[in-house]
């Protein structure tokens, strides 16, 4: 076994692999940019080298600058987390010269399962099933026109070196194809520094299950279950479960089969995962390998006890595996919400800045987890992926493993800036969710205008005027002691309190405003509605509370029924007209412009592409005008509500 490893990776990922690593007393070495030198995983780690500056391509993906920090350290082996260097085959071979340990796959297997376009090659001659499309390189927008055509629409333009949602588009015409293309090579370039672009067929009603395997160097490979993973945002897995509640034991005896074939056809050793499209038939389509750990593994480590990074750790050692496939037993249900530091009421749109409150819920064994890379007090950088941490829950059922996600949820506290706990908790209880009827569209098919915030029923709404009035009740009560009206008696409690909330009146009377564990200052409040335990996030109002709780965000206006009176008189409070501006919807760098000053536009039309941590986003016309004036340019960083243009 090694006695030190380093991690060429941060975040989450490297903070994940510090612990295993530390239970198995492995000395750890960990990585750092100039953006991460506070960084939690250069705190967990024994040791911390510096590699470069912020931009990944300065610093985390050069190789040179890893083998450096090797050297200095005397670290035997190497692991890669996911993203960066995790599957880019030099750098398993420079790790190998170095005679230094990778901890993942050979070499011949991440050449051949890392590019796409082989692996697909790969994959039909070993009969695994896969999707129509071009298997060869495209060299231009014109020829993936015509490939696209050949294919037939919709189609998916993919990085062949991408991963993560990077350089992927689907394309439904040919503008969309030609607009994609360069997109997706210049996503690729980026973050992959490889521009290879293919075209598959975009199997629409899909389902993204996903098999997660494990192989030793002597011969033994055996498949832990699936992952369902169908919730996606451009690509971008947001919610993950195990099992999976579409497959049944006979597809997933098959899938499992099939990715273990796959597997052992390139001689895999290691932790993989062999990605599947499902149809309504249970039909699967491979779509790619990746020789990596995945993102969303803590589901099958919570549903199979079995501990992936120290799996992976015991073979690059040149341990057997331990188990058979007889010996995989899936236990219960797990669900992974992804944290990441986008707002969902801003398109998804990335979010960066300090983190002035971070309180993840208590961890309990097993039954909830939170991996993370961030602390309250660090600062979210534009630099890398937007992904703060990933909460994960288990219970005997999905019913119950849901159930422990949304308390779990509620109880998440992120403040200083934009993030998609809303959305994730709106999920949750989302109907079509909650029965397993779900594909890669439900994003855009439930949210098409996207989102603005969880619709509470009456009953709900009332649960939390409750809520209110009994924080109110509170806050009264403290206020008449430290006035020192409390020894003649205080004020009389009213009988009864008005609620404004949701666009609804609530009378609550006394005797029903919740009692709480609560006081004035704290940004939880929780209580025991009709024997439910409710927890709310709470900040204080002049005149009441903004509460959010399972994906609304409210304001409930707490009012004596003689305040509430007067209330209705005063006047509403006006926006301001930003409607002939285009506001810069996250903190990025302009990419490019695509208009004039003078020109005239059209709906829809692109009009400047700005990146923030790692993707390039569109920014369209939303109906025609002039452009009258152009503030930004090319290479300039702009802040968030920074003004790009003006039209009349």
């Amino acid at each position: 076994m090694f006695d030190k490893i380093l991690i060429a990776n941060r975040g989450e990922i490297a903070c994940r692999v510090i612990k295993t690593a530390r239970r198995l007393g492995i000395g750890t070495v960990a990585v750092y940019s100039d953006a991460d030198r506070d960084a939690l995983h250069v705190r967990m780690a024994d040791e911390a080298v510096h590699i470069g500056p912020p931009p990944a391509a300065q610093s985390y993906i050069v190789i040179d600058r890893i083998l450096d920090a090797i050297r200095q350290t005397g670290a035997q082996a190497v692991h890669p987390g996911y993203g960066f260097l995790s599957e880019r085959a030099e750098f398993a071979a420079a790790l190998d010269a170095e005679g230094v340990a990778f901890i993942g796959p050979p070499v011949g297997a991440i050449e051949a399962m890392g590019d796409k376009i082989t692996s697909k090659k790969l994959a039909a001659e070993a009969g695994v099933s896969t999707v129509p499309g071009f298997m060869g390189l495209i060299d231009g927008p014109d020829m993936a026109v015509r490939i696209a055509g050949e294919i037939g629409y919709p189609v998916m333009i993919k990085a062949s070196a991408g991963g993560g949602g990077k350089g992927m588009r689907i394309a439904w015409n040919e503008g969309e194809v030609r607009e994609g293309f360069q997109s997706s090579k210049n996503e690729a370039k980026a973050s992959f520094g490889d521009d290879r672009i293919f075209i598959e067929k975009f199997v629409t009603q899909p389902r993204h299950i996903e098999i997660q395997v494990l192989g030793d160097k002597h011969g033994n490979c055996i498949y832990l279950g699936e992952r369902e993973c169908s919730i996606q945002r451009r690509n971008q897995k947001v919610i993950e479960e195990a099992p999976s509640p579409f497959l049944d034991a006979a597809t997933r005896k098959a899938m499992g089969e099939q990715a273990v074939a796959l597997a052992q056809a390139v001689d895999y050793c290691s932790a993989g995962t062999v990605e599947f499209i499902v149809d309504g038939d249970r039909n699967f389509y491979f779509l790619e390998m990746n020789t990596r750990l995945q993102v969303e593994h803590p589901v099958t480590e919570l549903i199979t006890g079995i501990d992936l990074v120290e799996q992976m750790i015991r073979v690059a050692a040149g341990q057997k595996l331990a188990l058979s496939q007889d010996d995989v037993k899936l236990d219960g249900w797990a669900i992974e919400s992804r944290l990441y530091a986008e707002d969902p009421y801003r398109g998804f749109l990335p979010s960066i800045g300090r983190l002035t409150r971070y309180r993840p819920p208590q961890e309990a064994p097993r039954r909830v987890r939170n991996d993370t890379g961030v602390f309250e007090g660090g600062e979210i950088s534009m630099f890398y992926d937007p992904m703060i941490a990933k909460l994960c829950t288990w219970g005997p059922d999905r019913t119950a493993a849901l159930e422990e996600m949304r308390s779990a949820l509620d109880a998440f506290e992120v403040e200083g800036i934009g993030h998609n706990l809303p959305f994730l908790s709106a999920v949750m209880d989302h109907p079509r969710f909650v029965s397993g009827n779900i594909t890669t569209a439900f994003i855009a098919e439930e949210y098409p205008d996207g989102f603005a915030g969880a619709v509470l029923d009456a009953p709900a709404l009332r649960d939390l005027a409750r809520v209110a009035a009994g924080m109110m009740r509170t806050r009264a009560e403290r206020d008449v002691r430290i006035s020192g009206r409390m020894a003649h008696g205080g004020a009389p409690e009213p009988a009864e309190w008005v609620v404004m909330i949701g666009g609804e009146r609530f009378e609550i009377p006394a005797a029903e405003a919740l009692a709480l564990d609560w006081v004035p200052g704290m940004r939880l409040a929780r209580g025991l509605v009709d024997g439910r335990e409710i927890v709310v996030k709470v900040e204080a109002r002049t005149t009441g509370f903004r509460l959010r709780w399972r994906g609304a965000d409210l304001d409930a206006k707490v009012y004596t029924p003689r305040q509430a009176e007067l209330a209705v008189l005063m006047p509403e409070k006006v926006a301001a007209d930003t409607s002939k501006l285009l506001l810069c919807p996250m903190p990025g760098l302009v990419v490019t412009i695509a208009v004039e000053e003078g020109q005239e536009v059209q709906e829809g039309q692109a009009l400047c592409t700005v990146e923030a941590m790692k993707m390039e986003n569109v920014l369209r016309a939303e109906r025609r005008a002039t452009v009258t004036r152009i503030h930004a340019a090319p290479g300039q960083s702009l802040a968030v509500d920074e003004i790009i243009m003006e039209f009349e």
